[in-house]
C-alpha cells in the first residue's frame, strides 16, 4: 500500500510541472483585476474627498458623514464649527465631512418638494 501512494505521488519526468512564471500567471491577473476594479477607484475617491475637505471655507453648505446640513461659521485644524439652524452651533470634526452642497443640490432638492 506504502509503494502505491508512493508511485501515485510521483510525477513522471515529462511535463510534470508549469514553468516558473506560468505558475503565478493567474495569480497575477487577479491582482491587476483587483487594482484596477477596486483598489485604484477607492484610492481616487479618498483623493477627491481629502482635497474637498482641505478647501472648505466659511459660508460653505454641506452634509455630514451623518446626514446633518447646515453652514460652516468657524474652521480649524481638526474642527469645524456648523451652525444647523439660527442659533444652533455645534463642533464636529473634519472627517465626519461627506460632501459640500452646492446650489445646484439645492435646486433638486427644491423642485423633488414642488411635485
Amino acid at each position: 500500500m506504502i509503494s502505491t501512494a508512493y508511485a501515485m505521488g510521483a510525477t513522471g519526468g515529462a511535463g510534470g510541472q508549469a514553468g516558473g512564471i506560468a505558475g503565478f500567471l493567474p495569480i497575477i491577473i487577479l491582482f491587476a483585476i483587483f487594482y484596477f476594479l477596486l483598489i485604484r477607484p477607492q484610492q481616487k475617491k479618498a483623493k477627491e474627498h481629502k482635497g474637498m475637505i482641505a478647501n472648505l471655507k466659511k459660508g460653505t453648505r454641506i452634509v455630514t458623514s451623518g446626514g446633518i446640513y447646515g453652514t460652516i461659521v468657524s474652521i480649524d485644524d481638526t474642527t469645524i464649527g456648523l451652525e444647523i439652524a439660527e442659533k444652533v452651533k455645534i463642533k464636529i470634526s473634519r472627517g465626519n465631512v461627506a460632501a459640500q452642497i452646492t446650489d445646484n443640490d439645492s435646486a433638486q432638492k427644491s423642485d423633488t418638494k414642488k411635485k
